[in-house]
C-alpha cells in the first residue's frame, strides 16, 4: 500500500470553506454541480513560465477525503458552526469527493490564466477542497519552476537537490525533493524522498567528519576505506589546496571531491590541476554553497571544471519567488435554469468564465503559441490539448506515472518551449491567445 505523502485530514482547509458548506447545505445548493479552475494570474519575478507539479498528491488528497467522527464532534462545538442546520453532521459523516478532475500532466510548462487543474463536482465538495489543492499545487509548482531554471543553467551537468535542512519543515523537504526531481534534478540528499518516491540519493560528508578525526588525511582515509571508489571527499574544512594535494598524494581514488565555500571558479581550476597531476583525472569536482541559477550560469560560462552542482536553499524554498499566487475560482455553476458560466469582475482580479481547455501549437517540434478556449470548443488543427481527465466520480482513471517517466516527459515538454522562454535573460513573452468562443462569452458576461 502506498504511504500517503501529503494532506489527509478533511480539516486541512480554511474555516470559511466549512461555513459556506453549511450554508450550501441549508439552502439545498450543496448538490448543484460546480466547476472550479486552478490557475495563476501572473508570473512571479524572474519567471518566463511555470512548471506544473503536485497533481499526484492532489488526487491522493481527493481520494482519501473523509471526516472522522472526532473531527465532526470537534466541528460541532465551534461557535462559527453553531448555527449549522440539522443534518449537517450526518452529511459530513457520509461526505466523499465524487467529482471529476481534469489536469495538465505534471512537468508541463504553463502561463498565466491557463487552468492547470479543473474540478467539476457538487458545489460543497468542490468548495471544501480549495485550500488543500492550492497549498499542494502552489508549493510543488513553485519548487519545480525554480528547479527547471537551475537545471537549465547547469547546461547538462547534474544538479543535486540538497535543500532539506533549509525547507519549511520535513513535509516541505519531501515534496520539494519530488518536484525538483520531476523538473530535472538528478538526485536528492533527503533519504525519505528516496524511499517514498524512488529518487536517487546522493551525499558526501560533513565538515564535522573531518573535525572529529585525528587529522584531515586520516578523515579521508577512513571515509575511503568504508566507501571505496564511491567516496566523495570534502576539501574545504581547512585549506582547499593542501587538502587536494593530500588526496592526490594519498593513493586514494575517490569518485569525486566537493567544494562548499570560497571563490569556486579559481578554486575548481586549481583543484582540477592538482588532481590531474596526481593521476586523478577521473575524480569529479562537485560544488555547493549558496548556489542558484545565476551563480551556476556564470560558472558554466567561465568554463569552470565543475562536474555537478549541489543546490540547497535556493531550490527547496524557491528563494527569489517563494510564493506562487495560484488561485482556485468558480467558473461555472448549475442553476435552476441550467448551467451558467460565471466570472469575477473585481479590478485586478477578473476571472474568465466557463470550463476551459488549453491547447499548445507546435511548429516543427517547437511550441509556437497557446490558446485558451472553452472546453467544448474544437482546438486549432494539430494542437495538443493540455488538460486531460484524470479522475471520474472521485476515482483516479489511471495510476500515477513513475517519477522517472514524469521526469522524462517534463524534459521533453520543456525542451519544446522556445529557447527565448527557457533562457534566464529577459526576452519576448510566450504568446497565449483567447479563443473566439471564450472571447464572446467574456464580452457577454461583461455587458
Amino acid at each position: 500500500m502506498t504511504v500517503p505523502t501529503g494532506v489527509t485530514s478533511a480539516l486541512a482547509t480554511d474555516l470559511y470553506q466549512l461555513t459556506m458548506m453549511a450554508g450550501y447545505f441549508r439552502t439545498g445548493r450543496h448538490t448543484r454541480l460546480a466547476t472550479f479552475e486552478l490557475f495563476t494570474r501572473r508570473l512571479p519575478a524572474n519567471r518566463r513560465f511555470m512548471l506544473f507539479a503536485g497533481l499526484d498528491q492532489a488526487l491522493e488528497y481527493l481520494e482519501q477525503l473523509r471526516f472522522t467522527e472526532s473531527e465532526i464532534t470537534w466541528l460541532a462545538a465551534l461557535p462559527a458552526l453553531s448555527r449549522a442546520p440539522a443534518g449537517f453532521a450526518d452529511y459530513l459523516r457520509r461526505f466523499r469527493f465524487t467529482g471529476d478532475v481534469w489536469a495538465m500532466r505534471e512537468g508541463t510548462p504553463f502561463l498565466p490564466d491557463e487552468p492547470v487543474l479543473r474540478v467539476t463536482a457538487p458545489l460543497a465538495e468542490a468548495q471544501l477542497v480549495e485550500t488543500a489543492l492550492l497549498a499542494i499545487v502552489n508549493f510543488q509548482t513553485s519548487i519545480a519552476s525554480k528547479a527547471v531554471r537551475v537545471v537549465h543553467a547547469a547546461a547538462g551537468r547534474p544538479v543535486l537537490e540538497f535543500g532539506a535542512r533549509r525547507a519549511h519543515g520535513t513535509e516541505a523537504a519531501l515534496l520539494a525533493a519530488r518536484a525538483a526531481h520531476i523538473a530535472g534534478c538528478a538526485s536528492t540528499s533527503f533519504v525519505e524522498a528516496g524511499r517514498r518516491f524512488g529518487i536517487p540519493l546522493s551525499g558526501t560528508m560533513a565538515h564535522s567528519w573531518v573535525l572529529a578525526a585525528e587529522s584531515e588525511e586520516q578523515a579521508f582515509r577512513d571515509f575511503a576505506a568504508l566507501y571505496g571508489p564511491e567516496a566523495v571527499l570534502l576539501l574545504d574544512t581547512f585549506d582547499v589546496r593542501l587538502a587536494t594535494a593530500a588526496v592526490a598524494a594519498s593513493g586514494l581514488t575517490p569518485s569525486a571531491v566537493r567544494l562548499d565555500s570560497g571563490d569556486l571558479l579559481p578554486l575548481s581550476r586549481e583543484v582540477r590541476e592538482i588532481l590531474d597531476r596526481g593521476g586523478l583525472a577521473a575524480t569529479r569536482i562537485l560544488v555547493s554553497g549558496d548556489l542558484d541559477e545565476w551563480r551556476i550560469r556564470d560558472l558554466v560560462a567561465a568554463a569552470a571544471p565543475i562536474d555537478g552542482y549541489a543546490v540547497g536553499t535556493a531550490l527547496s524554498t524557491s528563494e527569489d519567488a517563494p510564493a506562487l499566487g495560484g488561485v482556485y475560482k468558480l467558473v461555472e455553476i448549475e442553476r435552476t435554469s441550467g448551467t451558467r458560466a460565471v466570472m469575477k469582475r473585481s479590478p485586478g482580479k477578473r476571472t474568465q468564465p466557463g470550463a476551459k481547455q488549453v491547447w499548445r501549437l507546435l511548429d516543427d517540434g517547437v511550441a509556437e503559441r497557446d490558446r485558451v478556449g472553452l472546453a467544448g470548443e474544437e482546438g486549432p488543427d494539430g494542437a495538443a490539448a493540455l488538460l486531460e481527465r484524470v479522475m471520474q466520480n472521485g476515482v483516479r482513471l489511471s495510476p500515477t506515472p513513475a517519477i522517472d517517466a514524469l521526469r522524462h516527459e517534463c524534459a521533453e515538454r520543456v525542451s519544446a518551449m522556445p529557447e527565448s522562454i527557457r533562457s534566464l535573460d529577459a526576452g519576448n513573452r510566450y504568446p497565449v491567445e483567447t479563443s473566439a468562443g471564450l472571447a464572446r462569452l467574456i464580452d457577454a458576461d461583461s455587458a
